[in-house]
């Protein structure tokens, strides 16, 4: 039965990191990739992370899957928000559809005394 989980965890994860390499080559723009990027890539390492621990049952293996999925998590959003700040800091083209830009007109001194 354990097998049966790990090779559910092992395939969703797998399709997630596949969606977000998809998204990566077929977005617009560095938002949206972004976006891709940071949500199914962390989400499809955290199922492979959980699925190896499933399938080797020993403590070593549980504390470093503990810890690279506490490390992604952590990192992920800050990567993330760093990405877009030097995205937008550098005005860089936007793709279509997008309604309203909220920092726009604020200048980047503003930005970094907050």
């Amino acid at each position: 039965m354990t097998d049966w989980i790990a090779a559910f965890f092992l395939i969703s994860g797998s399709l997630f990191m596949l969606v977000a390499a998809i998204g990566v080559i077929k977005l617009q723009d560095v938002y949206m990739r972004m976006h891709a990027i940071t949500k199914a890539a962390s989400l499809g390492a955290i199922l492979m992370l959980a699925a190896v621990s499933l399938l080797y049952v020993e403590w070593i293996v549980w504390i470093e899957a503990v810890m690279v999925i506490l490390f992604v998590i952590i990192t992920a959003p800050i990567a993330s928000h760093m990405i877009a700040k030097a995205a937008h800091k550098t005005n860089m083209p936007k793709g279509e559809g997008y309604v309203m830009d909220e920092l726009e007109g604020v200048d980047n001194e503003t930005l970094e005394e907050k």
